[in-house]
């Protein structure tokens, strides 16, 4: 069975079905074939089969009134046919039964979403057919003899498939309208519980699609039980480690403790007040979630958005209901959402995200890993103080490295919600209220902009046309009063996630590689002229030599930049050291109680302090901040996050064998060459995500590894204890920066340079060994078990037209 098939029985309500239709083999061609005898037997139920013929009818009607599909004749009349026939297989893609969208008879009057949905609709149909043929393809393969070609055209056909998904982390503080943007967005009601004054969400949310049933789901993954072990073991010594401070009043010291007492009374009430760790940790407080225990996940299967949000609340918000005895957040580390039957979330993955990361280390680990992915963040602030909203600001700082040249990010979205709260009004029309709310939109946008522009640190990141503000009111567009639905906004979100989706591409590249395939196949399977093969192999060899060296070249001159640039960071880092360790170490606008909370606690945590409100406190990133500041701009440049240069100064997207050039001096070698092109493009894709995954290792190398060095010390120093612990501390983290600054920053600049050229020989030795290997296997060997695939190639590059029209439509 095909994902047609399955989005069908998903879409009318018939998912049960699904395990059945696929052990029968109903894929798209045989659903349109389908008798009333072979549906009987499929679904005995009188109910659910009513409903699909009745369903199945429809959408026969719909297809043959648009164009877009053949539907079936009496296929079973063809007989005496092989099974493995593609015809059985596949939809006619003759002109008289080719599926075809034309856009230019659509009556004016049809909503463009019409058209776009209908696109949709033909680009789903060309993947599902494309992707049976290549099954069959595979299929055919198998049963030949094990070759190296024939092993390298099944890896080939099986890495055909690539997962693409866009992150957008949505940052904001509790109130400030996240999760109602997201229900609005994504137009799915009451989806995530929306916060209060009494309840705020806790933990990381993932919302994405659920693309196997029509069910709304939840996977509630736990931290493990030995860190909560770790947490619990506080309960034992903090009131004697703290002892001397408890005469103090002081907010920050208190706010560590004040965070564990509401952790332990979440999950255990008022008992943990007379228990010890271990017995906290008894198996009876873990009946509801042995999940937890079983270090697996819990699932939550619902039918409906709002039964999920009821089910699921205990587990994301800390708050108080009278329903709820427990409240498991403390020990949840991420909970993923699952939506069926959602466009937006095709292959987008919106994340609700704490602000500034998480005082547990697991949690904090996949704060920092899942913001370095996003490729776009939605900062989200009430429209009535968005602009002097110093939270927000201080959250987009915050990540800034992990956003940046520690990350991927191409978007920032400031999101001003509740634009149709104005207040008390007294006989306004809504044509005043609709002006008035125009009016404030567009002074927010203005003032946000402002604002904006003053980060001079973001500004280094982000360029004013990755920046965008939107004002929005989710009430409005969910039940409009005073707003068209233009006017609040969301449906130019909803635009931009359908954009980011880029499901085009997807099929486009499925499609293309897999004509390149059958072109590889086809060709291997016709008689060789000889010596045609040599020639066209030697030529591309040298095209390749050329390019690697063009490569080398310019990797080169970068490499000799980074070492400049880190010398003189290390320079300005070891001449800045005792500055660094004068206003970290003695603060002039903390209380001494204060000085002493946070330095435990950066000594406890591997040098970093997180306050439950406010910006965290890194000691490794302040140690490293000139050899930060002395590579960025260069960093930046080399690997960018926008526009459309690409690493290492566009070297690797300008990468070409220029095989189109070598097609007209070498027809005979036309159908290697098609397939040489598909590989070389397949080839880049994988070498950018590459780039772009271990450029973020890079850039935080440098404060990894004096977090390392550290560590040592950071141990040390939390040993102290009683009298003089504050001054102690003090002198350890002093006296060990002293002795090892030399070291130390000549030592975070190596690894850096390291790193860079292992991903420079990487890149290169991929490019190398990949290429050769393409050449040499679809040119110089001789294989004569490879099968005619003469048809199928002529199916794909059908669909590859007919994509190509339907597109440009």
């Amino acid at each position: 069975m095909d994902t047609f098939v399955c989005d069908k029985l998903n879409q009318w309500g018939l998912s049960e079905f699904i395990e059945i239709f696929k052990d029968q083999g109903v894929d798209t061609e045989s659903l349109y074939c389908l008798e009333e005898q072979d549906i009987d037997k499929l679904i005995t139920k009188v109910g659910p089969r009513a409903r699909f013929k009745k369903r199945l009818n429809q959408l026969k009607e719909e297809e043959n009134t648009n164009g877009e599909k053949e539907v079936c004749p009496k296929p079973c009349q063809v007989q005496n046919e092989d099974a493995t026939d593609l015809t059985k297989i596949l939809p006619s893609t003759s002109n008289t039964g080719k599926r075809k969208l034309d856009l230019q008879e659509e009556s004016s009057i049809k909503k463009p979403k019409r058209q776009h949905e209908r696109f949709q609709f033909t680009e789903s149909m060309i993947l599902n057919d494309v992707k049976n043929i290549m099954t069959h393809v595979h299929a055919k393969l198998q049963n030949q003899e094990t070759t190296d070609l024939n092993e390298f055209l099944m890896t080939k056909i099986r890495d055909l498939e690539t997962d693409k998904r866009e992150l957008v982390g949505v940052f904001g503080k509790t109130g400030a309208g996240k999760t109602s943007l997201i229900n609005a967005v994504i137009g799915v009601k009451k989806l995530l519980p929306s916060g209060d004054v009494d309840a705020c969400t806790s933990v990381m949310i993932k919302v994405e699609a659920n693309a196997l049933n029509l069910n709304y789901e939840a996977e509630i993954e736990f931290i493990n039980k030995e860190e909560w072990e770790d947490e619990l073991g506080t309960v034992d010594r903090f009131l004697e480690d703290d002892e001397e401070q408890e005469k103090h009043d002081d907010d920050e010291e208190n706010d560590g403790h004040h965070d564990l007492i509401e952790k332990l009374t979440a999950v255990y009430g008022e008992e943990w007040k007379q228990k010890s760790s271990q017995q906290l940790m008894d198996n009876r407080y873990f009946r509801e979630i042995p999940e937890f225990l079983q270090s697996t996940k819990k699932i939550l299967t619902c039918e409906s958005a709002i039964e999920l949000s009821a089910k699921m609340m205990k587990y994301t918000k800390q708050g108080e209901d009278k329903d709820i005895k427990r409240w498991y957040w403390p020990i949840v580390k991420c909970v993923t959402v699952k939506v069926p039957q959602n466009n937006f979330l095709q292959h987008v993955t919106l994340v609700d995200l704490p602000g500034n990361g998480d005082r547990n280390k697991s949690r904090d680990t996949m704060w920092k890993k899942i913001v370095g992915n996003c490729s776009t963040v939605w900062i989200v602030s009430e429209i009535n103080r968005a602009a002097s909203d110093r939270e927000s600001w201080e959250i987009l700082k915050s990540a800034s490295n992990f956003l940046g040249n520690g990350g991927e990010c191409r978007n920032i979205h400031f999101i001003c919600t509740k634009s149709d709260v104005l207040g008390e009004l007294h006989d306004a029309s809504p044509a005043d209220i609709q002006a008035l709310i125009v009016n404030r939109n567009l002074k927010a946008k203005e003032a946000v902009g402002k604002e904006f522009n003053k980060l001079s640190k973001i500004k280094k990141y982000f360029s004013n046309e990755c920046f965008k503000v939107f004002t929005v009111s989710s009430a409005e567009f969910l039940k409009p009063k005073n707003l068209k639905p233009e006017d609040t906004e969301i449906p130019e979100l909803q635009d931009f996630l359908q954009n980011l989706n880029d499901s085009h591409s997807v099929t486009l590249n499925y499609v293309s590689g897999a004509q390149g395939i059958l072109s590889l196949m086809q060709g291997a399977s016709l008689k060789k002229v000889a010596g045609c093969c040599k020639v066209v192999s030697d030529d591309l060899e040298t095209n390749l030599n050329c390019q690697l060296d063009e490569i080398r070249d310019e990797m080169r001159e970068i490499y000799t930049t980074f070492i400049k640039c880190l010398n003189e960071g290390v320079e300005k880092s070891k001449s800045s050291c005792k500055n660094i360790l004068k206003f970290f170490l003695y603060p002039t606008r903390k209380s001494g109680s204060a000085q002493y909370y946070i330095l435990k606690s950066v000594v406890k945590n591997g040098g970093i302090h997180k306050p439950k409100k406010g910006k965290e406190i890194n000691f490794n990133m302040k140690l490293t901040s000139f050899l930060s500041k002395s590579i960025d701009e260069e960093f930046r440049k080399t690997f960018p996050n926008e526009g459309n240069c690409g690493p290492f100064n566009g070297v690797i997207n300008r990468f070409s064998l220029d095989v189109e050039k070598l097609k007209p001096k070498y027809k005979d070698a036309d159908l290697q060459l098609t397939f040489l092109k598909t590989e070389e493009e397949k080839l880049k894709t994988k070498l950018n995500k590459m780039i772009r995954d271990n450029k973020k290792v890079i850039y935080m190398s440098l404060t990894k590894t004096v977090e390392e060095i550290m560590k040592e010390c950071y141990e040390k120093a939390a040993q102290f204890r009683g009298k003089n612990t504050l001054q102690n501390i003090r002198e350890t983290i002093q006296q060990y920066v002293y002795n090892f600054q030399n070291s130390m920053f000549e030592k975070a600049k190596n690894v850096m340079l390291e790193l860079l050229l292992k991903l420079m020989a990487d890149i290169l030795g991929l490019l190398e060994k990949d290429m050769m290997e393409s050449i040499e296997l679809s040119l110089n060997t001789e294989d004569c078990t490879i099968p005619d695939v003469s048809t199928e190639l002529g199916m794909v590059q059908k669909l590859c037209e007919e994509l190509s029209s339907s597109m440009d439509a």
